[in-house]
């Protein structure tokens, strides 16, 4: 195959726009690139203005360039019988047929490759498939993007890598994929295809490493063989090692392994801190502010303790994120500067596991909802077979609809075969299941700490001893999953799985596995099935119905604006419930009862064909729809137990979006106060707890976190310590934070013109002063909004790109990496952007919060919490609005210096910090920044002097050396 990689540049993306400039990359048969072709083209009218933004290609490049048909004369020859490819394809072939049509030629008939196709397929677990990203990823030269010449190298570098991983690729795997195409009318048909031809005809290679079943290359063995971190016939490596000798041991390790290593007082204390509490069997808080290390403060103590006592030490996270960097960073670290070996195992919900009989059943029916894309998702996980140990979907980068392919496919219990499935001993959850078993330390995360819970236990392997990382999401994740949460679509998927319409759903999929069936009993039972129909077509036209008729008590709220999460919201009580609530209480006994009898002629069905039909390729689908049977019968309780609105210790509210309405509900049920469950739940069980964030204390004080998490008790008996560990950073000489004390004020999520403009302006000249690298925060989405039209113009002038979250549709991973590689732009972010975002060194330098966090006062669970503190006479806002406010404030802050040589800039624009008598609390609990208030028009002075005085120390210390 010769291969051309084409790329155009153009003045828009319509087909009525121009060409300005082509770029075309010829590949030969043996892989060599023989020719690169590039050249500007006249439009014949002027490149709009953010086209020589993006492109750099301006009116004066094209001036004296070749007109269409001149260039199109030499580019046609090259396009001889070659297999045309692009990065995006269908737009530069749409521009393409146009201009070979334009100027006389007949349309291109040859073959047309996608490399985003092939990336997705051959790279399953690329971050980005976008051109940039993936040349950097794998180091290939493109020096200028959106320049044509370029991005067609590029493009044609990205498809040799993917030809180099096809030809690795087992053949099992290429005959899977021939085969996964075949149906397709497709050039990706043809060409796979192709490729099972060659590699059929060559002599079977040595040197294989993969393991073959059921038709398929997988990564791994059998999971039964995986043996502990040490043989138990050996001696115990601590049987008389102190955790001193064992710390100065690794501290040696960590310097050969870590040139730049060295110990921080801040990490050494927590060493001590969190050993003394696993010894002594106490709870711990301990607040570790950014610097000190403190996974490794807390790992380093854990794999002492449990190797020593042969107990295992379980360890939580609240995000997969700081599991997954726990995984990748820390652990393989620890595995080098630990004198002996041990097991630090990572466990997630189930969920997040592929089931491989899923799969299988799925590729092998083609049970595909929309196959154009579902096609390439099949293949990229055929090809991640072959690389993955884990089976985990944060490897994957499925985009589109593949989250929805994924619940498919993902384990669950009420569909798992156990030992009976024929996968059993290559299953991605048992495995990750029985290397829990086996480790000494297991990270998981708060939400499986719950369902662990619920679940009485049978999820996690058992424990004594608990640290618990970002502890400050506790609470919430607590509520969340010792109450109920329900979505419209919740209830709607499991339908829809069951029955979408005769041809699709598992029913129908059963009762044609029954219409080939001589079994006697196969008419019964598909009559069965039959009568199940109406029953699920009505609970689904109800639950639609009583939808509507909730979402349409919502309020109307004026302020509203399209993306604002939780927009519409409204709280019920269970004192005086709603004036219609005894009619949409009828409809959920409809539900309830229609529901009630799909479920038990569904069990009984299934029991009696589990027994009776002697049907392999029955198993499968008998066993999922058991699932979605446990399934509805549990959307069945949940509802019934949200609309009895019968337990005043809960509080229960619904939640919808204006643009999708009903679709978007969510209804909660939450315990106002779960700090007796956590005390009965962790705190009275387990013999140490250990609680640790960089946020717990509020002006220095832990009380806040000791009432809300249950640790009272523990508290008055002793049996809990708690420590703020001194910062590793010197915040005096790195942030500086500054008040404009005239500020205008603002009520409300919404800011009048006189804040808004004030704002704008005062943004605009510090982005200037600070060439952008900035971080601004927002507590109300709607704010946010305001600013960002004006602040763009404000800036258009200076080169200073201002990314809105939200504005675009971009992901909040995606807008931080734009941020991070633009050399000056200014970031606008609402509460996801408080914390949990690492910007390190150069590319943030100002952070500046438009209005202290206080949660809006009428959420339902605050307003709750609210009553709650009021009946036992204490003042809701001091105990509970400012306490909360300011460890987001502080987590705030946090995002600004990172390490010890980051400088850094926080205008706090809200006066109440040095006006209200609650003010101090929130700069009483930062960590020591130099603190100064002055008139609006002070702060930019005030700030180039200060990045000024940053400028020569660096200098002096420069001339010193």
């Amino acid at each position: 195959m010769k291969f051309a990689v084409l790329d155009f540049e153009t003045t828009g993306n319509q087909s009525a726009d121009e060409i300005i400039q082509v770029g075309l990359a010829i590949i030969e048969e043996d892989r060599s690139i023989s020719r690169v072709y590039g050249t500007y083209v006249n439009p014949g009218i002027p490149i709009p203005p953010f086209i020589t933004g993006l492109t750099g290609i301006s009116d004066s490049d094209v001036a004296d360039a070749p007109s269409l048909e001149e260039m199109m004369m030499e580019l046609v020859p090259m396009l001889d019988d070659v297999v045309l490819v692009g990065h995006n394809v269908a737009f530069d072939f749409n521009f393409l047929q146009n201009a070979l049509d334009r100027c006389g030629y007949l349309p291109f008939s040859g073959r047309i490759l996608d490399t985003m196709h092939f990336l997705k397929i051959c790279f399953p677990s690329l971050s980005s498939y976008q051109l940039g990203m993936v040349s950097s990823h794998f180091g290939l030269e493109h020096d200028r993007p959106h320049q044509a010449d370029s991005d067609a190298l590029a493009t044609a570098y990205a498809l040799l890598k993917c030809l180099e991983e096809i030809d690795e690729l087992p053949l099992l795997t290429i005959q899977r994929l021939s085969d996964l195409f075949a149906d397709e009318d497709s050039d990706l048909a043809w060409f796979f295809d192709g490729i099972r031809a060659e590699r059929e005809f060559q002599a079977v290679q040595g040197g294989d490493t993969h393991t073959y079943y059921r038709q398929f290359a997988l990564a791994v063995d059998d999971w039964n063989d995986i043996a502990p971190a040490r043989d138990e016939s050996e001696p115990n490596p601590l049987a008389d090692v102190s955790f001193e000798q064992y710390m100065s041991d690794v501290r040696d390790r960590l310097k050969e392994t870590l040139p730049h290593y060295e110990s921080r007082d801040a990490q050494d204390m927590m060493f001590q801190e969190v050993m003394q509490a696993l010894d002594d069997n106490k709870h711990l808080l301990i607040e570790a502010g950014t610097g000190t290390g403190k996974s490794l403060g807390y790992l380093l103590p854990s794999i002492y303790q449990s190797v020593k006592q042969e107990q295992k030490v379980m360890v939580s996270t609240h995000t997969i994120n700081l599991q997954e960097q726990l995984r990748d960073r820390d652990i393989p670290l620890l595995t080098q500067v630990v004198p002996f070996p041990f097991k630090a195992a990572i466990f997630k919900g189930r969920g997040h596991y592929l089931c491989l009989r899923k799969f299988e059943h799925k590729i092998n029916r083609r049970d595909f909802h929309s196959p154009k894309e579902d096609v390439i998702i099949a293949a990229q996980m055929l090809v991640w077979l072959t690389q993955t140990e884990n089976g985990d979907d944060e490897e994957l980068n499925l985009g589109g609809r593949g989250g929805d392919f994924w619940e498919t496919i993902s384990s669950d219990s009420d569909s798992c075969l156990g030992r009976a499935c024929p996968w059993f001993r290559k299953c991605y959850y048992h495995r990750a299941k029985h290397e829990a078993g086996v480790a000494d330390v297991v990270i998981t995360n708060h939400s499986k700490l719950f369902t662990d819970v619920k679940a009485n236990h049978q999820l996690l392997p058992s424990y004594e001893r608990l640290v618990i990382d970002e502890a400050h999401h506790l609470e919430d994740v607590a509520g969340k999953h010792l109450g109920l949460q329900m979505k419209y679509f919740t209830v709607v998927h499991t339908l829809t799985r069951m029955y979408k319409d005769s041809r699709s759903g598992q029913l129908p999929a059963l009762r044609q596995l029954l219409q080939a069936s001589p079994h006697e009993k196969a008419v019964e039972w598909s009559s069965v099935i039959d009568r199940m129909y109406p029953d699920l077509i009505t609970a689904k036209e109800n639950w639609d119905r009583l939808s509507d008729q909730l979402f349409a008590l919502l309020p109307e709220r004026g302020d509203a604006s399209p993306g604002d999460a939780g927009q519409f919201s409204l709280r019920l009580s269970p004192l005086k419930k709603p004036k219609d609530w005894q009619s949409l209480a009828e409809l959920e006994h409809q539900i309830h009862v229609t529901l009630g009898d799909v479920v038990r002629k569904g069990d009984k069905l299934i029991a009696e064909m589990k027994e009776d039909l002697d049907d392999y390729s029955a198993d499968s689908l008998l066993t999922d729809l058991s699932g979605l049977f446990k399934d509805l019968a549990a959307h069945r309780e949940d509802l019934r137990s949200f609309m009895a609105l019968n337990d005043e210790g809960t509080v229960y509210w619904m939640e919808a979006n204006g643009n999708f309405r009903s679709k978007s509900l969510q209804l909660y049920a939450v315990p106002v106060d779960v700090s007796t469950h956590l005390k009965e739940l962790f705190f009275d069980k387990k013999q140490s707890v250990i609680l640790t964030s960089a946020t717990l204390s509020v002006d220095k004080s832990f009380q806040f976190m000791i009432e809300n998490l249950g640790l009272q008790e523990a508290a008055d008996a002793g049996n809990l310590n708690t420590v703020q560990l001194p910062s590793p950073f010197n915040y005096r000489e790195q942030a500086l934070l500054v008040v404009p004390r005239d500020f205008p004020s603002v009520k409300g999520s919404v800011g009048d013109a006189l804040f808004v403009n004030t704002l704008v302006q005062s943004l605009a000249e510090t982005a200037i002063a600070t060439h952008g690298r900035m971080l601004v925060l927002f507590t109300s989405y709607r704010m946010l909004r305001q600013v960002h039209e004006p602040l763009k113009e404000a800036l258009a002038l200076s080169d200073i790109a201002v990314l809105g979250q939200g504005m675009d549709g971009t992901s909040r991973t995606k807008l931080i990496r734009r941020f991070q590689e633009s050399s000056a732009s200014v970031l606008l972010g609402t509460s996801s952007f408080w914390e949990g975002v690492d910007i390190p060194g150069e590319a943030l330098t100002c952070l500046a919060i438009v209005r202290l966090p206080f949660q809006p006062p009428n959420h339902p669970l605050v307003e709750a919490k609210s009553e709650l503190l009021q009946q036992q006479k204490k003042n809701p806002f001091m105990k509970l609005s400012v306490p909360q406010a300011v460890i987001r404030f502080k987590q705030g802050f946090g995002r600004l210096v990172r390490t010890a040589q980051d400088k850094g800039i926080v205008i706090v624009y809200d006066t109440r910090v040095i006006e209200s008598y609650y003010g101090k609390y929130f700069l009483y609990s930062l960590p020591g920044p130099k603190m100064e208030h002055m008139p609006t028009e002070g702060i930019v002075p005030r700030i180039s002097e200060w990045l000024q005085e940053e400028v020569e120390v660096g200098a002096d210390n420069q001339s010193d050396e």
